[in-house]
């Protein structure tokens, strides 16, 4: 049995692992801001600090724990009112990183599981789906803070002995989803026309419950050592496919128009979404064979699966 700590344990991702760690007989602790916020069973460890400024005093003076999942991050947002964006990112997402990796190893933990994104790499891949050693293209504040947090944790890794993790999801959905997947099951239950009959690229998913399956095994099995990993669903969609499978999980079909891609991209430019008309329609694969090889890692769900799941919960709710 291991102890591992969860940063962002109230999260969406965060509730998932803590419930997959119990599962497995793992101890778990939740670093969070706020008490009264984690699941049964889950040591809560406060710290209400700004970019983890005070993780060393929130940590216990017993609190023995073997890997840190770092979970906790200023995530991606389409449009950012941060006057200083990546100044903002950074100061979260690599900087409050360090500082929990820092106090990690203070206290004798071993193993770092650093969870960063596709992001960090870019927002399409070209011929053949991504690999973890790929060129590295991040487009925006969110994937450059993703990439220095990686790169920064990984020096401090090399410098000290601490096993650095990286593991790097695409989209994760699943029950509690929020943002444009969120958006996009409104729109379809509303019977919402969609522009999406023609778009034929393919994205990685993940769903949440494969993730959390794949960062416990990152935490806790030693064949991990200093990897980094892709952790998406065994099969990728067009947004055209996914549009139609939610609505048959949702029992109202997607109401799908075929407008041209250059169109959308039009479009996009006229109102000043260009960004976000090419994360939809551009591809984005991931190749997760590295995973699947060292750990011998499967997604325990389908992608059906968990979408239906996923629906299950927004109907339950709305």
């Amino acid at each position: 049995m291991s102890h591992v700590l969860v940063t962002g344990a109230n999260g969406f991702v965060g509730r998932s692992l803590c419930h997959a760690l119990q599962g497995a007989g793992h101890g778990v602790a939740g670093l969070v801001r706020r008490a009264g916020q984690l699941e049964r069973d889950v040591d809560e460890w406060l710290d209400s600090s700004v970019d983890f400024a005070g993780v060393d005093a929130a940590w216990p003076a017993a609190g023995q724990i073997d890997c840190v999942v770092h979970l906790a991050a200023r995530v991606h947002v389409m449009r950012d009112k941060a006057v200083e964006p990546d100044a903002a990112f950074r100061a979260t997402n690599v900087d409050g990183a360090l500082r929990v990796a820092q106090a990690a190893w203070q206290r004798g933990v071993r193993r770092f599981v650093f969870v960063s994104s596709v992001k960090a790499l870019g927002e399409h891949n070209v011929g053949r789906p991504l690999l973890e050693d790929d060129l590295a293209k991040p487009q925006d504040a969110y994937g450059r803070s993703k990439l220095a947090a990686e790169q920064a944790l990984l020096r401090y890794g090399q410098e000290t002995g601490l096993d650095v993790v990286i593991v790097r999801p695409p989209l994760v959905y699943g029950p509690h989803v929020r943002a444009n997947f969120l958006r996009l099951m409104d729109a379809i239950s509303k019977g919402m026309p969609l522009p999406l009959a023609s778009v034929a690229a393919r994205r990685s998913l993940v769903y949440v419950d494969n993730l959390a399956d794949a960062l416990m095994r990152c935490a806790t099995d030693a064949r991990a050592a200093r990897q980094c990993f892709h952790v998406a669903d065994a099969n990728t969609l067009t947004v055209a496919e996914l549009a139609r499978a939610l609505g048959r999980h949702l029992q109202r079909p997607a109401r799908l128009v075929p407008v041209p891609a250059s169109w959308l991209r039009h479009a996009g430019r006229m109102i000043g979404r260009s960004a976000y008309v090419d994360r939809l329609i551009g591809p984005l694969e991931l190749d997760t064979t590295r995973i699947r090889c060292v750990l011998h890692w499967e997604p325990p769900y389908s992608i059906d699966e968990g979408l239906a799941a996923t629906c299950r919960w927004y109907r339950s709710t709305h």
